[in-house]
């Protein structure tokens, strides 16, 4: 608690003697106008002349009465001020202080003078989620930061040493275009990083707003799986797929192009030499149901579980290259468009990603 300073003090001192002004006008007019309607009644009921001498005795009493009241009212209002606001308003901006210094665990204990909840508890319960709220922020950020520099860190540690290596006189030529790939590669995996970081920025910033277009769903999914190619040529991918024709849903396309790249991705990369990847398209009522299934490795339930949050990697030992933004970039876009996205997996058996989204009927319904 701050210590009070003899500027304070002449303040609060000032404000008190203002106070007992108030409050001495108001008991002398009311005063006043009750005794003179006493007196007057009393002199017209019972004919009783008042003089000189008893007005002037009776007003002084009067007054000294007043005095006291007034200092006694003063006092009340002061001790009642006290608990009901200035101690209230003192524990709150302590503790806006607090939080404006970095502290967000912060949290103030309600009052409760009353049964009824007052003003300063609504405020209390306002400021105490307020600060929950940005503790939660603080931690994401912190987090945020943290991982960004883990990640940036890998591949340019990366590019550092292998572009050493490549200052070596007598470097053979396989070694040198081993070392010229190694480069390449972290420099496109930074590129990607950093690309996803600003695209998941903007759309948690709301920056990106999505344009509706109608366009066929079915046709856009086989655009997306054919970029993949010559991934599953290489990795002799058996590609299986079972699209219903003439979906149509009105949406931004080029957002969901996003998720549909990223699960693809996460499909091929992830499922060994000679695998499976099939991907699957049916309405269900008002909805477009799309599901991306693999043979890959799979993950535990407990990994499903955070599976869609900022740089959470299922492979701990980064084997797979990857930065952990894709499936949050995934959950961010049909979170926007209102959709749903869910995950069935088991270790060893590979996964399957179902995506809902509303899709557009006609008039019949159909």
């Amino acid at each position: 608690m701050k210590k009070e300073t003899g500027e304070t003090r002449a303040v609060r001192l000032l404000f008190f003697i203002q106070r007992y002004v108030l409050f001495f006008l108001l008991m002398s007019f009311a005063v006043t106008c009750c005794m003179i309607l006493f007196l007057n009644t009393m002199a017209k009921s019972m004919g009783i002349t008042l003089d000189e001498e008893g007005i002037s005795h009776a007003a002084k009493v009067t007054f000294g009465n007043v005095i006291l009241i007034s200092f006694i009212f003063t006092v009340a209002d002061g001790i009642r001020r006290w608990f009901m606001v200035e101690r209230p308003v003192r524990r709150i901006t302590e503790a806006a202080d607090k939080v404006m210094k970095g502290d967000f665990s912060v949290r103030i204990q309600p009052f409760r003078i009353s049964p009824v909840q007052n003003g300063f508890d609504i405020v209390i319960d306002y400021f105490n989620r307020m600060t929950e709220e940005l503790a939660g922020t603080e931690t994401l950020r912190t987090d945020f930061i943290a991982n960004v520099s883990h990640e940036l860190k890998t591949p340019l540690a990366v590019m550092q040493n292998y572009g050493t290596m490549l200052q070596q006189p007598d470097l053979p030529e396989e070694k040198r275009l081993e070392y010229a790939k190694a480069i390449t590669d972290a420099s496109r995996r930074l590129a990607n990083l950093i690309s996803n970081i600003l695209k998941l920025n903007k759309l948690e910033n709301q920056q990106i707003f999505p344009v509706k277009q109608d366009f066929n769903l079915g046709e856009q999914l086989c655009e997306c799986l054919l970029t993949f190619e010559e991934i599953w040529e290489q990795k002799e991918i058996e590609i299986d797929t079972d699209i219903e024709e003439n979906i149509i849903v009105e949406g931004d396309a080029e957002l969901l192009t996003l998720v549909w790249n990223n699960l693809f991705s996460n499909a091929m990369k992830f499922t060994d030499k000679g695998g499976r990847v099939s991907l699957s398209l049916r309405s269900d009522g008002d909805f477009a149901v799309v599901k991306v299934e693999d043979t890959g490795c799979g993950i535990s339930k407990e990994t499903g579980a955070h599976i869609f949050e900022k740089f959470y990697q299922g492979d701990t030992s980064h084997a797979v290259q990857g930065n952990g933004l894709g499936l949050a970039l995934v959950k961010r876009v049909i979170d926007i468009i209102e959709g749903d996205i869910s995950i069935k997996s088991e270790v060893g058996k590979g996964s399957t990603f179902t995506v809902r989204i509303k899709r557009k009927t006609d008039e019949t319904g159909l």
